[in-house]
């Protein structure tokens, strides 16, 4: 964590200008924190607790800009508590019984919503509004993509049972909720929703 929020920080200073950019590394790299604590085997004694000082410290940093590298994206967006919160709810719904549920939630979310993120706004497409949010093909076709690929790396991890069309309604499921990103909810939403939808999906 301390290597990715060092590189949000290294990010700004250098573009400046791309206030999205540095938020997004953050993003991203924020995902593979869980699988690396289910390698681990962090104790879910230890992992809710450092989940929840870490999302009142992002709260902290979202009503006083300490960080800017983290927030300051131009627009009113509750998005990193959000997705604080999102990890917390799924390490106490998940973490003793089904980590792999949790990981596919956090996963998606940070490296489907991240990279269209960032590619959707680098690559000129197709677009529309949700919810007064901008939402672009290129966007949405790489939010797609990514989760497949996603799960279905998740799916052969666990050497669980592959059903491609459960696999594709969960990825719809993950594009719908991303398209209703108005205040940052989506950071919410996509993880609960593709986390709950684990189970049924490997069964």
């Amino acid at each position: 964590m301390a290597g990715v929020l060092g590189s949000a920080l290294i990010c700004r200073q250098r573009w400046p200008n791309q206030r999205e950019l540095s938020r997004k590394i953050v993003h991203v790299g924020t995902g593979p924190v869980l699988p690396l604590a289910w390698f681990l085997q962090i104790p879910i004694a230890i992992a809710v607790p450092f989940a929840v000082v870490v999302t009142v410290i992002t709260l902290i940093n979202h009503r006083w800009h300490l960080l800017p590298a983290v927030e300051d994206v131009g627009r009113r967006s509750y998005g990193t508590v959000a997705y604080g919160v999102a990890i917390c709810l799924l390490l106490i719904l998940f973490w003793a019984e089904n980590p792999a549920a949790a990981c596919a939630g956090v996963l998606v979310m940070a490296f489907g919503d991240g990279l269209a993120g960032l590619i959707g706004r680098a690559v000129r497409s197709p677009n529309w509004t949700v919810l007064a949010q901008r939402k672009s093909f290129i966007g949405t076709s790489t939010m797609a993509i990514t989760s497949s690929v996603v799960l279905f790396a998740l799916v052969l991890v666990t050497q669980s049972p592959l059903n491609p069309l459960r696999l594709f309604a969960v990825c719809s499921l993950a594009v719908g909720l991303e398209q209703m990103s108005v205040l940052g909810i989506d950071n919410l939403s996509v993880p609960l929703g593709v986390a709950l939808s684990w189970t049924w999906m490997t069964a």
